[in-house]
């Protein structure tokens, strides 16, 4: 079996061909295809994946390409992780949106519609070339926005481009560890959009566990959303929010200790990755992606006093294992359920049918198959659709290069809310990046 990873240079890639050196079953992964237009970046991770590879039987031909075509003809898996413009564009990205006072986090508000609005394009030509090229391949999308992306790729693809993230794997894993359970035994009632979700149950031995859950705060403060978003919070939600919806929560405080910072998320993985890229080894690798989830969303940890990450969220295991599953479950038919973004089919009914929504699925070899859910709470009702309306304005807006309807996308978020913001920001972005070029001053 065949499996091409688009952004195949990209500085996660040696996560997915770890997970495939341990798949060692039938119809596994036998020949990988990294495309990357940077032939620099593609040479600095085949030279890490060699090293991973070294000593193992039978391990996956890694080869690598800058021609999309080549590495999508007759594929069976499509990886997709792109990021166009770089980390130099996500640096950019959330300094125009925090010089508004605004965030400018790489998925969530302004941020995360200037990223859509450069790499829905991008994607949909990829889009076009699969579907030339691999019509019968399954795309298995990680590029941010997620859903946004996800939600793109299939107007064109279908049911077969599938997004991943693994915010809501590891959500899971930490509430039931909090309880003393084993994560696989737990059944996970997670619903929402990509990086706006809530765990409302947690069912184990069929019987629901989050209450307890919420009537412990020594528990609720063990693991990392605890620590986020505290212990009465969480109660009075009734539910626990993915860590992203922190962005929401504590907004104004968000803001300010990002404003203050002295670089940016974006700014320090840019300069990491750099001299990672420098001089590449398997042992850089593994320093550098240790640092990286050390420091994951240490601004909004600041903010709640939360403190230092535990060690058990610094291992693997998140979403490259949801990647492998997700596989395995399609080309041998092994069902497998894992929280997937795909489209609702009636699973919300407070959103259309071609809505994508992160949600626990049933996947075979048929694909993945939402399971019921109950109806949103009215809190998250409300966040649920207006960002729903958001990334609907962002495509259109990628479709047509309206500068109205970008101006419209942001203004409608609720982390900009400002039609005058909105506009200075369509200003900023553009002006920063060429990719952006495209919308004119309709």
């Amino acid at each position: 079996m065949r499996l091409t990873i688009l952004g195949g240079g990209g500085f996660r890639v040696p996560l997915v061909y770890g997970a495939l050196l341990g798949d060692r079953g039938e119809g596994r992964v036998t020949q990988v295809t990294l495309y990357d237009p940077d032939p620099a970046r593609l040479t600095a991770i085949a030279g890490v994946l060699a090293e991973q590879a070294s000593g193992v039987p039978d391990a996956p031909v890694v080869i690598a390409t800058t021609e999309a075509d080549d590495a999508l003809r007759g594929t069976d898996f499509v990886f997709s992780a792109i990021r166009v413009g770089g980390l130099e564009g996500r640096a950019t990205d959330e300094s125009v949106a925090l010089a508004e006072g605004v965030l400018g986090q790489e998925t969530t508000g302004a941020g995360g519609i200037a990223y859509g609005l450069r790499t829905v394009p991008v994607a949909m030509d990829y889009a076009r070339r699969i579907a030339a090229f691999a019509p019968d391949a399954w795309v298995i999308n990680f590029t941010n926005p997620a859903g946004l992306v996800t939600e793109a790729m299939s107007r064109l693809l279908g049911d077969r481009v599938i997004g991943i993230c693994d915010s809501p794997v590891g959500l899971g894993r930490r509430a039931a560890r909090a309880l003393g359970a084993a994560p696989g035994e737990a059944w996970i009632d997670y619903i929402g959009l990509n990086h706006l979700g809530w765990l409302r149950g947690l069912r184990v031995a069929g019987r629901d566990q989050l209450p307890r859950l919420m009537a412990d705060p020594e528990a609720l403060g063990s693991f990392e959303e605890g620590r986020l978003f505290g212990a009465e919070w969480l109660r009075s939600l009734g539910a626990v929010p993915n860590e992203y919806l922190h962005y929401y929560y504590f907004n104004r405080e968000t803001v300010q200790a990002y404003r203050s910072a002295v670089r940016t998320r974006g700014a320090f993985l840019r300069d990491q990755q750099a001299a990672f890229y420098a001089d590449p080894s398997l042992k850089s690798w593994e320093a550098t992606r240790s640092e990286r989830e050390a420091t994951y969303m240490a601004g909004s940890r600041d903010v709640a006093g939360a403190g230092e990450r535990s060690a058990d969220d610094l291992g693997s295991g998140g979403y490259e294992q949801v990647a492998l599953a997700l596989m395995r479950a399609i080309a041998r038919d092994e069902r497998a359920t894992l929280i997937l973004n795909v489209r609702n089919r009636g699973t919300l009914s407070e959103l259309d049918q071609d809505a994508v929504i992160e949600v626990p699925c049933l996947v075979d070899a048929n694909g993945a198959h939402p399971y019921a859910v109950d109806p949103l709470p009215g809190h998250a009702v409300g966040l649920v659709t207006a960002v729903k309306a958001v990334e609907r304005e962002v495509l259109a807006a990628a479709d047509s290069g309206s500068r109205a309807t970008a101006v419209k996308a942001f203004a409608l978020h609720p982390l900009v809310d400002s039609v005058a913001i909105a506009r200075r920001l369509v200003d900023g972005y553009t002006q920063q990046h060429p990719g952006l070029a495209y919308l004119n001053r309709k």
